[in-house]
């Protein structure tokens, strides 16, 4: 069983590093990595932003309005900058994922022996680039993506609430939720019978929804908007959205679109 799973995680990771970063015209900038307390703690996005620049790459911050030419979620990285454990030194690296979450470039570690926080990740993080400069990026115009391997984690999966693991598996393919006003009146609401409260436990690429026992439920993606998350429930995929103060996993079933009320405390 364990060469299995080795097997098939080999395999994904060859699938991943097989795509380059010359497929993807922009870089997406989240506004706070997992590391930091605040959004650009240490002004590590703005060094983020700047290396990127000069590296070649169309950068944007993950809370502005970007030009209608990159309304393709999926022709766009997303950078974040991971913190290495070790002893008195710093380490980070920074890795570009696809929209699914897959890694498709990870940097070389970045180290520095600095004491004040904000000297140490920045030097760490300029050093971390220069591989990052070492790809000569330049877009190549490739619009047709080659979509990620589709391995779905299973609900029943039980997770210690002090372990949070980092995505090692590729999540579903993602199918966009689109409400037309005509589809409003269509729409199936479906109360959580459970009525079990879920906690959000923080991810790099999200958060996990776990209940009581603890056993994780929901898994679900950041996306530029804070109110809406891209899910995945068992097999099922769909969105995690908010409206009016309550959130709602709405997706299709037989060309019907379900909106099921989830009580979730982040």
């Amino acid at each position: 069983m364990k060469k299995k799973f080795l097997i098939l995680f080999l395999l994904i990771a060859s699938y991943s590093f097989s795509q380059s970063v010359n497929d993807y015209k922009a870089v997406i900038i989240p506004m706070k990595y997992d590391f930091l307390k605040t959004d650009n703690q240490y002004r590590l996005q703005t060094i983020t932003k700047f290396n990127l620049d000069k590296a070649g790459f169309r950068a944007f911050y993950a809370n502005e309005t970007m030009p209608a030419e990159f309304n393709d979620r999926c022709s766009m990285l997303y950078v974040d900058v991971i913190k290495e454990n070790a002893f008195l030194i710093t380490k980070l690296r920074i890795a570009f994922r696809d929209c699914y979450g897959a890694i498709i470039f990870q940097s070389e570690i970045g180290k520095s022996k600095e004491k004040e926080w904000g000297l140490a990740y920045s030097e760490a993080l300029n050093e971390a680039f220069k591989s990052v400069y070492d790809l000569n990026y330049k877009y190549n115009g490739n619009t047709n993506k080659i979509k990620s391997p589709v391995v779905t984690p299973s609900v029943s999966e039980t997770v210690p609430m002090a372990v949070v693991p980092v995505a090692a598996t590729v999540p579903a393919e993602y199918v966009p939720v689109v409400v037309s006003e005509k589809e409003v009146n269509k729409t199936v609401m479906v109360e959580n019978k459970s009525a079990d409260l879920l906690y959000a436990q923080p991810t790099s690429y999200g958060y996990q929804l776990i209940d009581k026992e603890p056993k994780v439920v929901m898994k679900v993606y950041k996306t530029s908007n804070s109110a809406s998350f891209m899910a995945i429930k068992g097999s099922v995929q769909g969105v995690l959205v908010s409206k009016e103060n309550h959130w709602f996993f709405e997706h299709y079933q037989n060309d019907q679109l379900i909106s099921e009320k989830i009580e979730v405390k982040f």
